[in-house]
């Protein structure tokens, strides 16, 4: 019996996740609501103006390390820009994203030791960020049959974790981010789960963050283990959020309370 409520789980986990998967890549995109539109006036207003957007600290920043340790390998940043909305990608049998792609790079200038938090990381992946805005965005499985199929179970892992309660609050992503939507939780505005502007500049943080750092928050907040930063859940979780954001446009780094 025991085994047979144990399959019936994982058969509901899977239908749940696949009708997710499939509602939102259906959805058009302009019924779609980015987390900038739930934004207070104040916030709102903030993030319009280049004369006091915190953000610009960072954008400077990571202008001067593209040109410093970058240029020099990828010259135009036209050519760069598209990728960024592509991630998390699959490489080396696993999947990387933005912040882990910039310490890859920068552990071939003998940069090493650095993870996603990183100042230098945060400020690089910032300002490639907001080269992309404007771009729709859109995913890219690998093309070998094999590689997709472990591509797929990733994204099918990340959203069972999205529809999985957690923690001693015993509270789903998709209860927030689906079923509360426009509600207040803590002072925040609960806004649809569509990933498409990062990292995020918090003012509880008084910093840039990455998406890790976000997620893990959400651990916390529902007082579950958090995984560590890199860890396959929050790549996996991450994936599914991008992938249920596809078609809408990128909006670069952004201004959260």
């Amino acid at each position: 019996m025991k085994v047979f409520h144990l399959l019936l789980r994982r058969l509901t986990f899977t239908l749940l996740s696949l009708s997710l998967l499939i509602f939102h890549q259906s959805a058009p995109a302009e019924t779609r609501l980015s987390g900038n539109h739930f934004l207070s006036a104040e916030l709102l207003n903030l993030s319009k103006d280049l004369t006091m957007n915190p953000i610009a600290l960072w954008l400077d920043q990571g202008s001067q390390i593209w040109q410093k340790d970058c240029q020099g390998c990828h010259q135009d940043l036209t050519q760069v820009r598209q990728s960024i909305v592509e991630f998390p990608r699959w490489k080396n049998h696993q999947l990387i994203n933005l912040e882990d792609q910039i310490i890859q790079c920068f552990a071939k200038k003998q940069m090493v030791g650095l993870n996603t938090e990183n100042q230098d990381v945060i400020a690089l992946s910032t300002f490639l960020s907001d080269s992309a805005k404007g771009l729709k965005i859109k995913l890219q499985p690998p093309s070998e049959v094999a590689e997709r199929k472990l591509w797929q179970e990733e994204l099918n892992h990340g959203a069972q974790i999205y529809i999985q309660r957690q923690g001693r609050v015993n509270l789903s992503c998709t209860q927030c981010h689906d079923l509360n939507i426009g509600k207040n939780l803590r002072s925040d505005v609960i806004s649809p789960a569509f990933l498409t502007g990062f990292p995020i500049y918090r003012q509880s943080w008084q910093t840039m963050g990455s998406m890790d750092r976000r997620l893990r928050a959400c651990y916390s907040g529902v007082q579950a283990a958090i995984p560590p930063t890199g860890h396959r859940d929050l790549r996996a979780l991450e994936l599914f959020l991008k992938n249920r954001s596809e078609g809408l446009l990128w909006e670069g780094p952004s201004i959260r309370r």
